[in-house]
């Protein structure tokens, strides 16, 4: 996985999280789900990094 794009994914996952807070401190849903939606898509390119790392693997 290249280190950009794995630090891109870990600071949209932290970034999800403190939002999310803001949305339960605030008692907004909508920030909230907004926060929750962006650990999602850091999940997804976390798992896209790991299928890249798997394919470079077997093909090297």
């Amino acid at each position: 996985m290249s280190l950009e794009n794995k630090a891109k994914a870990t600071s949209k996952n932290v970034e999800g999280k403190v939002q999310e807070a803001v949305g339960d401190l605030t008692g907004s849903t909508k920030t909230k789900a907004e926060g929750k939606a962006k650990q999602a898509e850091a999940k997804v390119r976390q798992s896209a990094e790991d299928v890249k790392d798997e394919i470079k693997k077997a093909v090297d």
